[in-house]
């Protein structure tokens, strides 16, 4: 285990990458737990107000994100400093895409439906990276066998084709198959085999003289968004928090 993470992580100079990652989910874990807290009135938290100012968490994010990313890219991939910077960029980007939504909709909706938005995107952030991680870089890498660099040779190969895969799927209109095809390849030739979404370019492509095919695909989107609706907004409760379903979006608690 010992070699595989100095040879794949350490020698291609990945390890910042790795912590930085691992400070992104803790980070955006304990600002949730904060922030469920706070809003349940519960523990010693309360939300940051001066001068009656509400300073939502994305702007310390803002300014770690910032220390973290330019003192990165001074200190290269190497060494103890290119690790404390990506530690504190990775806690940076953890609060600000906590409030993705915030940002996106200019408006405090981090406990309404379009919040939602800002557990996708840390979802998709976090499977995006890891998909890097998980690539064998033959970059950076000393001391190969013959055979590891045939394997290494295949995975870039396999990685290729499935990145058409993953665009077509994108193209189509079906950026979550996308997004866990990056990770998982099978899906992402689901996701191109399928048909598309009526309102992706794929269909306004190609589904445009094709009445037929632009009827299933309607009648197809109904009847999975019908069924998935009810898991994914689970899913994301859970790792998020429900949303306040009492209350139009507005100003709430959100950091």
């Amino acid at each position: 285990m010992g070699h595989w993470l100095h040879q794949n992580i350490v020698e291609p100079g990945k390890l910042p990458l790795l912590l930085a990652l691992s400070a992104f989910l803790l980070t955006f874990a304990v600002t949730r737990v904060i922030t469920r807290m706070i809003r349940a009135g519960k523990g010693p938290f309360r939300n940051v107000t001066p001068g009656g100012v509400h300073v939502h968490h994305v702007v310390p994010g803002v300014v770690l994100s910032v220390v973290g990313g330019f003192g990165a890219v001074a200190s290269g991939r190497h060494g103890v400093a290119a690790g404390i910077c990506a530690v504190v960029f990775g806690m940076g980007a953890g609060l600000v895409l906590d409030e993705f939504a915030l940002i996106l909709h200019l408006d405090d909706v981090y406990w309404t439906e379009e919040g939602r938005q800002s557990v996708e995107v840390v979802v998709l952030t976090a499977s995006l990276v890891v998909l890097v991680l998980a690539g064998f870089s033959p970059l950076g890498v000393d001391e190969l066998s013959g055979d590891e660099e045939q394997g290494r040779l295949s995975v870039v190969v396999t990685y290729c084709v499935n990145f058409g895969f993953v665009l077509i799927s994108l193209f189509k209109g079906k950026a979550r198959m996308a997004v866990i095809g990056t990770l998982v390849p099978f899906i992402a030739l689901v996701g191109a085999l399928r048909l598309a979404r009526p309102v992706s370019p794929w269909a306004k492509r190609f589904y445009r003289r094709r009445h037929r095919a632009r009827s299933r695909a309607v009648l197809r989107a109904y009847h999975h968004d019908v069924r998935w609706a009810g898991p994914r907004r689970r899913f994301q409760d859970m790792i998020g928090g429900a949303p306040d379903r009492t209350q139009l979006p507005g100003p709430g608690p959100a950091d």
